[in-house]
């Protein structure tokens, strides 16, 4: 490659994954500084769909605001964990950021795991339209019986998608439903075969860690959350209307806080089935990123500089 990464150069979107906890995060502001030490300003969008939430702070890992380095964040806290963070919503203010970003002469770095949602602004993804009426039947389906009866039938209607959707996955199975009931084409909740590039100047970077060490950070990192109030987050959110919420009372670690706030589980349960569920989410998520063609993958504390330098 020889295209300049300076202050003449085009704007360029980069995009940081990996499963949690590898240290996309530290790579992203080092991503960020790298390419304004090249004369790029450069601004980071948040493609993790629990930090969109305000005040899901110690669960998600997000960063605090006295550690970015100054750097512009975007779609951190920008949503009540009230509301629903539909990935069609999602792709849209996404994309919206990104394209604010380039006019302002700067590159945009997209970082993140949640695959789908990182999928949606990367490549050409087209999502149906919702139905209200048939959504809120669905979801009264599946909080009377669960995500099991939803999944077999979904399998029975589309064994391609049921097989690419985790079966205890409910919001994924329900907009799926909604999807074929509509009459529409699903994506399948996976990516397209020939997937076409939604901005034509992208570098995407994978972060990787090996699988016995990833475990050891996950098991350590959901500990680290209770000891650093996990619970006590969960009980102030719980007072704003988390449980109003369809999204974000479901995401992994405020479940389970939730179930020890109730006497349902013990701390060393609550914690001991977070866990469990973020090493299976990591497995996912390795799964998913692998599929993407093109990424430059490296293991953390990779210079970004370097980076910056290749992929130019």
């Amino acid at each position: 490659m020889t295209t300049d990464t300076g202050a003449s150069a085009p704007p360029r979107l980069w995009v940081v994954v990996g499963a949690t906890g590898t240290g996309k995060t530290a790579l992203s502001l080092d991503l960020a500084q790298a390419l304004g030490d090249r004369g790029r300003p450069a601004e980071i969008v948040n493609a993790d769909a629990m930090q969109l939430y305000r005040g899901m702070d110690i669960g998600t890992a997000k960063l605090p605001q006295t550690q970015r380095r100054g750097i512009p964040h975007h779609l951190f806290d920008a949503l009540d964990p009230r509301q629903d963070a539909a990935v069609a919503w999602y792709q849209s203010a996404a994309r919206a950021e990104i394209t604010a970003i380039h006019a302002r002469g700067a590159d945009a770095i997209l970082v993140g795991g949640s695959g789908l949602y990182v999928s949606a602004v990367v490549f050409d993804f087209r999502f149906p339209p919702h139905d209200p009426q048939l959504r809120a039947t669905l979801e009264a389906d599946l909080s009377a019986h669960g995500p099991g009866m939803l999944y077999g039938r979904l399998r029975d209607a589309d064994p391609v998608t049921a097989a690419r959707v985790d079966p205890k996955n409910g919001r994924r199975i329900v907009r799926a439903l909604e999807v074929l009931a509509a009459g529409a084409a699903t994506h399948g909740a996976a990516l397209p075969d020939d997937p076409v590039l939604w901005h034509p100047d992208t570098r995407i970077i994978g972060v990787t860690v090996p699988r016995d060490e990833l475990v050891a950070r996950l098991d350590e990192r959901v500990g680290r959350m209770w000891r650093d109030g996990l619970l006590d987050e969960v009980a102030r959110l719980r007072a704003h209307g988390l449980e109003d919420g369809v999204t974000a009372r479901r995401a992994i670690g405020y479940a389970q806080a939730l179930g020890q706030l109730d006497g349902q589980l013990s701390e060393t349960e609550a914690i001991s089935q977070t866990q469990q569920l973020t090493r299976r989410y990591a497995r996912r998520q390795v799964s998913w990123f692998r599929r993407y063609r093109g990424v430059r993958w490296v293991e953390p504390g990779h210079d970004a500089a370097d980076l910056v330098k290749e992929l130019s």
